[in-house]
């Protein structure tokens, strides 16, 4: 049964021991990653040297994920993912076995091997861990359910942060920290087997290929074929080089800038924690439970921002060892804790859209394999984000000035991003005006088809009337527009970018008309969304007007079901003709005015009538224009 918020799906058993698989296991990695990297950053070493250890220990829990990230997609696509899920959960035990060995034998180099070992447990848990959701949850569950595994995951971060540096520090730490981790992979592996077995298997004919490199270079090969897939798994990526700089030099920014102690670096990453807990949570109301890719601008620009100004948060701090107290009596200690707050917001807000649309967009057959992809990807640029670090600090940069050249390297390449794949911001644009600049009650999106054609159908009574319905809509809707507001200058780059067609009337041009009806044609063909306005031009006294006929001729071509639509609350708007011009009088509403948008059942094509739907459109509208 579909829940109605996120959270609901906590009483249903197929998310609910998925998520404490998934918690149990970031749990486990971070009470053993930053146990060991706190004995390096307190232990009797040099700043070089455990600048050097600490990239080193990222480096070997990273390389793993490019290893062998293409083989646990395959198993993954080919076998039950819930039993895939299990195997890789007892396996953790005997690794962690083996790391309470070298914690009591206090072996910091087999550490450094254990820890390639984790890396390797998750970069086969990766591939299940992403692509069994689709399986589970239905369309509208995925931004809900990601967001709660994100905000667990960060969680179980926060926690195995604050245990992982506390038992190490602890005189009999050997015992604790054997306790810890042993007792969090047993709770995994017993909550593994409380999920669910699928029905179905996604390619159980697929022929396992046990040679990494070539399947390695297979799956990059076939995810790179499918252009708005592979952008997206590039930013993924992204996200996971930029981040990863951060974090992973936190540790040395506490010791060596800030002076601090454990708890100091606990407050810091349990503010990041928090916020992207936060950011991940609130993925699903602002995007409507949809996928809502207008999010990840927002997300970027904000981490861009955050960065450059953690860059200069430090101030100056005394060169003896501070507590929590000292931090937080200097305005530069509320600073980066604000800092950190919000980059873990806007994270959240970057990472959970990019995730749900690969998951969506993906096919079931192959949806392990191109998730292992990405996690190739991630691997491959988080390495290079540590190698980039280790040559940054060896040119001299302190860590302050690495953070300011990640924030403006980070502009740049979202930068370049979304050029590439223009929609994205085109989405962000659509997603501010209904967010920011109007507040849009939804009424019936429900009832705009999952997937295949289908035409859309709206009175037309301002400027930006195809803006609030593609920022409204979960699937990208192609409108037909008159060939003049096409060409409006502010709005020209959104109706490109959302592929928009330009109309013309016989009379003025009938290449473009004809061009038009083509083009209409082939989108409905390949199963896409088309948008109309059977106006045809802007109301110019509020009405609605005669519908023209040119539906009827799509309808013959195509014969797809109708939408009707209507949108309210619009005129009198600055987008609209009630005092003249559009967008060329004194505006009269201002920020977060309220509008409408009104969806009924669609029209089968055979029932269609064109008079009937100008009477839909009417009662839709009703006396609210």
């Amino acid at each position: 049964m579909k829940t109605q918020n996120q959270f609901q799906l906590f009483k249903e058993r197929r998310f609910l021991p998925y998520f404490f698989v998934q918690f149990f296991g970031a749990l486990n990695d971070n009470i053993f990653k930053n146990a060991l990297l706190t004995l390096i950053a307190f232990g009797a070493f040099n700043q070089e040297t455990r600048e050097l250890l600490t990239n080193l220990g990222a480096l070997l829990f990273i390389l793993p994920f490019f290893l062998f990230s293409a083989l646990a997609g395959q198993l993954a696509d080919k076998y039950k993912k819930a039993h895939i899920i299990r195997y890789i959960k007892f396996v953790e035990i005997l690794i962690m076995g083996c790391a309470t060995i070298a914690f009591w034998h206090h072996q910091l180099a087999l550490l450094f091997v254990i820890l390639f070992f984790m890396g390797s447990h998750s970069a086969f848990f990766a591939p299940v861990k992403y692509s069994i959701l689709p399986q589970y949850l239905e369309r509208d569950e995925l931004v809900g359910g990601n967001g709660l595994v994100e905000m667990g995951t960060f969680v179980a971060i926060l926690l195995g942060t604050i245990l992982g540096i506390l038992l190490i520090r602890i005189h009999t730490s050997t015992l604790f920290i054997s306790i810890a981790i042993m007792l969090t992979a047993v709770l995994g592996f017993m909550t593994s087997l409380w999920i669910p077995n699928q029905k179905t298997i996604s390619n159980p004919d697929l022929k396992i290929n046990w040679e990494p490199f070539s399947q390695t270079w297979y799956v990059l090969k076939r995810a790179a074929s499918q252009r708005t897939i592979f952008l997206t798994i590039l930013g993924i990526s992204w996200f996971w080089f930029f981040g990863s700089v951060i974090i992973t030099q936190l540790y040395n920014y506490n010791q060596d800038i800030l002076h601090g102690n454990e708890a100091v670096m606990i407050l810091m990453i349990s503010i990041l924690s928090i916020g992207i807990g936060l950011g991940s949570l609130s993925c699903e109301k602002l995007s409507r439970h949809k996928v809502e890719i207008g999010l990840v601008p927002f997300g970027s620009i904000g981490l861009t921002l955050i960065t450059i100004d953690l860059s200069f948060a430090h101030g100056l701090y005394p060169e003896q060892v501070i507590n929590v107290s000292t931090f937080l009596s200097h305005w530069e200690g509320w600073h980066i804790l604000i800092d950190l707050f919000f980059f873990g917001i806007f994270g959240g807000l970057y990472s959970v859209p990019l995730y749900v649309l690969l998951q969506s967009r993906t096919e079931e057959k192959e949806r392990s394999q191109m998730i292992a992809a990405n996690s190739v990807l991630n691997a491959l640029f988080m390495v290079v984000a540590s190698l980039f670090s280790i040559a940054l600090l060896t040119l001299g940069l302190s860590i302050p000035q690495l953070f300011l050249v990640i924030g403006f390297c980070n502009l740049a390449v979202t930068m370049y991003l979304y050029k590439l794949l223009p929609e994205f911001l085109m989405r962000f644009i659509a997603w501010l005006l209904i967010n920011c600049i109007y507040r849009v009650k939804i009424t019936g999106i429900e009832n705009i088809p999952e997937e295949g054609p289908a035409i859309i159908t709206c009175n037309h009574v301002s400027l930006v009337d195809p803006i609030v319905v593609m920022a409204s809509c979960h699937r990208p809707i192609r409108f037909v527009m008159d060939h003049q507001i096409f060409k409006i200058p502010l709005l020209k780059f959104v109706f490109q970018t959302a592929g928009c067609i330009p109309v013309a009337s016989e009379k003025e041009n009938p290449e473009i008309k004809e061009r038009a009806f083509a083009l209409v044609k082939e989108a409905l063909d390949r199963g896409e969304l088309i948008g109309l306005f059977p106006e045809g031009s802007l109301t110019s006294n509020g009405n609605i007007q005669q519908f023209r006929k040119g539906l009827e001729r799509i309808l013959n071509n195509n014969p797809v079901p109708v939408v009707p639509m209507a949108v309210q609350g619009l005129w009198g708007s600055f987008f609209s003709r009630r005092y003249g011009k559009a967008m060329l009088h004194w505006p009269r509403q201002f920020l977060f005015s309220k509008i409408g948008l009104q969806i009924t059942k669609p029209i089968p094509p055979e029932e269609f009538n064109l008079e009937e739907l100008k009477n839909i459109t009417q009662n839709l509208r009703g006396d609210w224009e």
